[in-house]
């Protein structure tokens, strides 16, 4: 394998996916204003959030397979091209006099059902083209390209709101899905396919996909802990903007999302410039602790300096935790087991989002009608009692041996391989 090469691949293919980052941004952000001010409820902007996110939960498995039977590239072009349908649809509702809750559920289902093709083949794509010391820099470049939808389309899609409306955001939205796929083409078309072989069944290739998950006790168990420490963390991913637009515009909405999202530009920057060379279960459990301290200083009033101090402080911490995880899960795991491995450690960490957005948004209406304090610090509430979960949680994970174990495997040198 040409290294330099390879990494020029996966910065191209990186570029890609940052540009769809951001354009899924301005979509989210856009539809949770646009929801919001329609209904003024939390547990409908969380519905929709959870319309766009199971479907990927959902399919994740089988498309882990898919990756390594099929060609990788083309399913994430397959997957990104597709996914755009959704937000046509969507797109169309609102310019025919406005779209209703019901079509902006289809529009996001539509678009997620696709978008599944792409995650388990992104990550062993990443696998394919880089050598094993190469990890940890491309896990902070990937996690610098996600806090794009954090950091750059808030402030982006709340100045374009101020001028104009949702179908802007969405435009701009559609328009990025081809850009990345022409990335990825190319990626592809610099890539040689593996030689034929025999792919086993499907169910066969399942089996083999869970059996390299659990064959390590602290990998399935860090999967699980990871999988209830997201039911937490998708609280407050879900009731940050209900609680700030409960007291101030879309406008203070967005710059308060990037202030806060900078602080996985920091965390990312640092990962890419140089990442974590030991101690990654250490780094994973203390930067989980300060995440839930965060949440807890988030929630404590209404003061949108404070809001912004304590999210900056939460983001810096995930980039970092998602580091640790991704170094300790990928290098105990075979290289030709990485699809649809991580088609099953992306279902089985990310069921606590599913939790998070179907009770999280109930909760904090709940809440807010109950005590008549409103729906702000309705979300309040729930995101500081998820906040303290969290960090008991994340400070109970760094004495368990088996979990320990995982640090001292070797890492995994390079195969050559290539989906």
């Amino acid at each position: 394998m040409d290294s330099k090469h390879n990494f020029n691949r996966f910065l191209l293919l990186w570029t890609g996916e940052l540009v769809s980052s951001i354009g899924g941004g301005l979509t989210s952000f856009g539809l949770g204003v646009y929801v919001f001010e329609q209904t003024g409820s939390a547990a409908n902007m969380a519905l929709i959030t959870l319309l766009a996110f199971l479907p990927t939960l959902l399919f994740s498995v089988p498309a882990g397979v898919l990756a390594d039977r099929y060609d990788r590239r083309l399913l994430m072009m397959i997957g990104d091209g597709c996914s755009a349908v959704g937000i046509l649809f969507i797109l169309v509702c609102t310019l025919s006099g406005g779209a209703s809750l019901t079509e902006i559920g289809i529009g996001v289902t539509i678009s997620s059902v696709f978008s599944s093709l792409l995650e388990p083949s992104y990550r062993a794509t990443v696998t394919d083209l880089l050598d094993a010391e190469e990890y940890s820099k491309a896990s902070g470049m990937v996690s610098l390209a996600g806090s794009a939808r954090y950091l750059i389309s808030p402030i982006l899609a709340g100045a374009l709101l101020a001028v104009s409306d949702i179908q802007l955001l969405l435009i701009l939205d559609i328009c990025t899905f081809f850009l990345t796929v022409i990335c990825i083409g190319v990626v592809r078309k610099g890539l040689t396919a593996k030689a034929a072989e025999k792919k086993p069944p499907f169910l066969a290739a399942l089996q083999m996909g869970w059996e390299a998950v659990t064959e390590k006790r602290g990998v399935i168990l860090l999967i699980l802990l990871s999988s209830v420490m997201t039911c937490f963390m998708g609280a407050f991913q879900i009731l940050a903007e209900p609680l700030i637009l409960d007291f101030a515009d879309s406008a203070t909405l967005g710059i308060g999302e990037t202030v806060c999202a900078s602080g996985m530009l920091v965390s990312s920057l640092f990962l890419g410039a140089g990442g974590i060379k030991k101690g990654y279960l250490k780094v994973l459990s203390a930067s989980l602790a300060v995440a839930g301290i965060a949440m807890i200083l988030f929630g404590l009033k209404e003061n949108i300096y404070l809001i912004c101090a304590a999210g900056f402080l939460f983001f810096a911490m995930l980039p970092l935790a998602n580091n640790c995880l991704d170094f300790l899960v990928r290098t105990n795991i075979a290289d030709e087991l990485q699809g649809r491995a991580w088609g099953l450690i992306g279902f089985l960490s990310q069921i606590g989002y599913v939790a998070a957005y179907g009770l999280a948004g109930v909760l904090a209406d709940e809440i807010g009608e109950q005590f008549q304090v409103g729906v702000g610090r309705g979300a309040a509430a729930v995101i500081m009692a998820s906040g303290l979960l969290l960090a008991i949680m994340a400070l109970a994970i760094y004495p368990i041996k088996a979990v320990r174990k995982l640090e001292t495997g070797i890492p995994k040198t390079d195969e050559g391989s290539a989906g």
